[in-house]
């Protein structure tokens, strides 16, 4: 006897767990993970659809208590099946429930109402119409006639619009529909979240011979039995784009359709513009901005296969296309492809399973490639190909790193360096553009002395100590701890402390120093409404201001032309944080600043200002020089044991009682330890999560790294069968987290 483990109707948020149900003998053969099914539920037994999420031999309870199954929805593979494979997948892979997997690649069905188009239709010829309106007005019916006259001139009318226009209401209408004299007719519309009009057609541009070059060597991968995933490693500014919407093009005329990931909703607006120029009404969008009804309609649109591209941040990934053919991943290094929430899945990771399960491929592009993804290229995993020049040779921006320790001797105390306010300066006379971001977001905890630039750091883990209220500098991968110190244990300096600055203080400071200069600010505060971030960038675009203040996603995969100047205010708000990737993240955002400067005809260029100048990740940034920091950077994380040198996994905990998340963290911390002992498994913590206290909930982690992904992976489901069995866990929030 055959049983099914079934997930019924994932919008129903209070079932979030499985039900067996017993695999009638004719479906045995036919039965599959993935597949939708009707099923018997409840105890008026109502025909319900479910998601078939495992199948064994084993009964869960008294066999002649378990329901049968009704039927197999489909006996072809539907898209929901597919994405349910992969969601099954996701929950193997990153330790989450089935139903967090499906409710991550399945839209839930909200309660949305599908939009309606009313019109009023003449079902009478006009004459007719003609001489019942003259009629009607002889016996005062003048809203029926004033109706019956504007149909004469128009055969058909919207509804609210007649409404509005010719005083109508449902007893004026009414009788003309009863008589048979009009009719109403509703019509389904979609929300259609891009506004086509206002975007001009272009014409696919012609490649040059290095975009060619990278063409051909994909298209050659692409004849192989098993492709692999393509990594485009092309300096900013070189052309990335339009060797995507080649390969787009080849897809899409194939019938095939195309999902576009990018890393921030801030760029959506420029990159829908480039894709609808070219493509037209074969693309859409996808973004947590929509409204419900938005989104809702993108997905069916998708699935009825109305739309060919699909363009989105991480969660468009899984948009509901039945004959996929690509997968782009532009600025394929963007952490922000990374979920925070269970399943914790990456995004190029997911793209390449779900890629080989229907026979599509995976293009990845960056600048600054992730080490995870160039290590695999370079270990023959992913093909990789390079553009090593901006389009047309135009030349890469002319580099000043400025070391504020030299600022602050001289007696400049501004945020702004006197080689940077030269340069602003200059741009105004010009009346160029400039683009001045911190580097900010998620960084602000690392003690640094501002005289010769010494940074406190854990002693175990090489990573910087952060700032507690408490008085005390921990370490947030081992526990380390230490008191707060009042002068620099290098230099004696008094000028020691967290760094404190914002995008509000910049903007004042231009406003003090530039009085006449237009700026504009982007980040949280002031991209909180929808639609922000398209009338900041369109704004800026239109050359309505000359200094664009930001944090990091200014600074992202944007093209401005006129923009000739980049100012990084504060580099070493991500060098020191509490993260093995701090040097890599620096490197990568710098990189991408300084290729914003530039892109048109106008050469560019950039200050970096940091308090340490010979730092190998901003000398690598400040030349463009990705193999130089590469090189550097996997010495470091080979020494330390860091990916993608080796793999990692977290166990994250988070529970409201502190004793019993402590407790609880020190059994498990034994057991993956007892486990590990045999294959030298390096065990770190349990400590606290970096930031230990959220709305009064406590957050712990505990860290494994080896060499070998699979003996990681088996810990992994022991941990989970140990927690499962013991009681005490289930006060606590538990999730994984691999990293590799």
């Amino acid at each position: 006897m055959m049983y099914a483990d079934i997930i019924v109707d994932i919008s129903h948020e209070k079932l979030d767990r499985s039900f067996q149900y017993r695999v009638p003998l004719e479906m045995e053969d036919e039965i599959q993970v993935g597949m939708v099914v009707t099923i018997p539920f409840g105890n008026g037994n109502h025909e319900r659809k479910g998601y078939v999420i495992g199948l064994s031999k084993e009964p869960e309870l008294d066999p002649s208590k378990i329901k049968p199954l009704k039927g197999i929805s489909s006996s072809q593979e539907t898209t929901e099946e597919k994405l349910i494979v992969l969601a099954a997948w996701m929950k193997e892979r990153y330790g989450s429930t089935m139903a967090q997997a499906l409710k991550t690649v399945l839209p839930v069905r909200e309660k949305v109402r599908s939009k309606e188009k009313r019109r009023i239709l003449l079902n009478i010829n006009e004459e007719e119409a003609i001489a019942l309106a003259e009629k009607l007005e002889k016996s005062r019916c003048k809203a029926r006639a004033r109706i019956l006259r504007a149909l004469c001139e128009k055969p058909e009318l919207d509804y609210t619009e007649a409404a509005k226009n010719l005083g109508m209401t449902s007893s004026v209408l009414n009788p003309l529909v009863e008589q048979g004299v009009i009719r109403i007719q509703q019509d389904e519309v979609y929300r259609i979240p891009v506004n086509g009009e206002a975007i001009p057609r272009e014409k696919l541009s012609e490649l040059t011979e290095p975009q060619k070059k990278v063409l051909d060597q994909i298209q050659e991968e692409w004849k192989r039995e098993s492709p692999r995933p393509v990594l485009i490693h092309g300096v900013t500014g070189s052309g990335k784009t339009q060797v995507y919407m080649k390969l787009i093009e080849q897809v899409v005329e194939q019938g095939r359709q195309v999902i576009v990931l990018i890393p921030e909703i801030s760029l959506t607006y420029q990159t829908v513009r480039r894709f609808y120029g070219w493509f037209g009404e074969k693309v859409s969008v996808l973004n947590s901005r929509l409204s419900l009804g938005e989104r809702y309609d993108q997905f069916r649109r998708a699935k009825q296969g109305e739309i060919q591209i699909m363009v989105g941040p991480r969660s468009a990934l899984f948009t509901p296309f039945s004959r996929l053919g690509l997968i782009i991943i532009d600025e394929e290094h963007e952490q922000t492809y990374k979920s925070e929430s269970s399943p914790r899945y990456h995004a190029r990771e997911v793209a390449v399973q779900r890629a080989a399960q229907e026979g599509a491929y995976v293009v990845m592009g960056s600048a600054t490639p992730s080490l995870e993804a160039y290590c695999r290229a370079e270990a023959g995993e992913y093909l990789l190909t390079k553009l090593t020049a901006r389009f047309e040779e135009r030349p890469l921006p002319e580099v000043s790193v400025v070391d504020l320790r030299g600022e602050l001797k001289a007696g400049n105390r501004s945020i702004l360096s006197r080689k940077l306010k030269d340069s602003i300066e200059k741009r105004l006379e010009r009346g160029e553009q400039s683009i001045l971001f911190l580097n900010r977001r998620g960084f602000a905890g690392f003690v640094s002395c501002r005289s010769c630039g010494e940074v406190l750091k854990c002693p175990h883990c090489d990573v910087s100590l952060t700032e507690h209220n408490n008085g005390k500098l921990i370490c947030h991968y081992c526990g380390y701890e230490r008191p707060a110190v009042a002068k620099c244990p290098s230099c004696g300096s008094p000028y020691i402390g967290g760094f404190k600055a914002g995008t509000q203080q910049i903007e004042q400071v231009l406003h003090k120093t530039f009085p006449k200069a237009r700026v504009l600010r982007m980040d949280y505060d002031t991209t909180r409404n929808k639609g922000s971030y398209e009338k900041i960038l369109s704004s800026f675009a239109a050359h309505e201001a000359d200094i664009l203040v930001g944090t990091q996603m200014i600074v992202k995969g944007h093209d401005f032309p006129d923009v000739t100047l980049v100012g990084a205010v504060a580099a070493d708000l991500s060098l020191y944080a509490s993260d093995y990737r701090c040097a890599e993240r620096t490197f990568q955002l710098l990189t991408q600043a300084v290729g914003r400067s530039g892109r048109g005809r106008k050469p560019g260029e950039a200050v970096i200002q940091t308090y340490h100048p010979e730092h190998y990740s901003i000398q690598a940034a400040a030349t463009q020089d990705y193999e130089a920091f590469y090189q550097a950077e996997m010495s470091y994380r080979i020494l330390m044991d860091y990916p993608p040198a080796a793999h990692m996994l977290s166990i994250l905990a988070a529970g409201e009682d502190e004793e019993l998340l402590s407790q609880g963290m020190e059994y498990l911390g034994k057991f993956v330890g007892t486990i590990g002992e045999k294959y030298k498994v390096h065990v770190i913590g349990p400590a606290s999560a970096s930031v230990g206290k959220i709305n009064d909930i406590y957050h712990k982690v505990i860290y494994l790294k080896h060499q070998d992904e699979k003996v990681l992976m088996d810990i992994k489901a022991k941990a989970e069968k140990y927690i499962e069995i013991n009681s005490g866990f289930r006060k606590l929030y538990i999730q994984f987290d691999y990293a590799g």
